[in-house]
């Protein structure tokens, strides 16, 4: 069973920072891309960033600048730093690992973690 356990979420001030953290069962993570994404009420579900197995990155432009995303393969584990929160980075944060195998997508999600940014 595969699984990802979430952890870091709170409620932060406008400029302050937190470090999400979301670890893997250990037969899946490194070889396949790790990502978080995040939900508001109301609005879909949006990629904040991901770091394939080679640490390649991705950022949403919402983001760049002020999140990094990091992989720790010994840990199992992969991290979203993010600094100067504002309010609009209020959502609940998934984590996600993905793995495309010739034509078959393999996708699982963590429960989610609750960030809010409010003074």
């Amino acid at each position: 069973q595969v699984q990802l356990v979430e952890s870091g979420g709170g409620l932060v001030q406008p400029g302050g920072s937190l470090r999400l953290s979301c670890a893997a069962s250990r037969r899946i993570f490194s070889t396949y891309t790790m990502g978080w994404y995040r939900q508001a009420p109301g609005k879909q579900r949006d990629l904040v960033a991901d770091i394939a197995s080679g640490y390649t990155t991705t950022y949403a432009d919402s983001v760049k600048g002020r999140f990094t995303i990091s992989r720790d393969n010994a840990k199992n584990t992969v991290y979203l730093q993010m600094n100067s929160l504002k309010p609009e980075d209020t959502a609940v944060y998934y984590c996600n690992a993905f793995k495309r195998i010739g034509i078959i997508d393999y996708k699982h999600w963590g429960q989610g973690t609750q960030v809010t940014v409010s003074s």
